[in-house]
């Protein structure tokens, strides 16, 4: 898969898992939705139920702004596997040009944002690099 190709598949996910560091260097994962905006990857706080306030992925950024976002694509024949991860550098943004961007590029993405716009706190991933792979197409894998 070439980086073009990444990209492009990475842009057209509609969820990812995020991945964060907990504070004593474990591993945090959570699905979430995202958008593109250039070499930035935003993701916000919206409105779906949370158990607390304080969420550990913010919690964790606010420690340790290393993240990587992975998107990836299943067949059942194995013929047609991929996936891409994206690493790089999150902050969490709440106000100002890029708060508002972020978000309208998420009600552009997502339709169940356009009645209510996410309104908490967006995490902004500056892209450092994206790694993919990709099953050949004639390849049997498993079979």
């Amino acid at each position: 898969m070439d980086d073009a190709d990444a990209l492009a598949r990475l842009s057209a996910a509609r969820v990812a898992v995020l991945a964060t560091v907990r504070p004593e260097g474990g591993p945090h994962l959570v699905p979430v939705t995202f958008a593109s905006l250039g070499n930035r990857l935003v993701s916000a706080i919206d409105h779906k139920p949370k158990r607390t306030g304080r969420l550990q992925r913010l919690e964790n950024i606010r420690a340790d702004p290393r993240v990587s976002l992975l998107v990836h694509g299943y067949d059942d024949t194995w013929r047609r596997l991929w996936w891409v991860r994206a690493d790089g550098s999150a902050a969490i943004i709440d106000r100002g040009v890029d708060f508002e961007a972020a978000r309208a590029a998420l009600v552009e993405k997502y339709v169940h944002y356009r009645s209510r716009s996410p309104a908490g706190p967006v995490i902004e991933i500056a892209v450092e690099r994206v790694v993919g792979w990709e099953s050949s197409p004639g390849e049997a894998i498993g079979t």
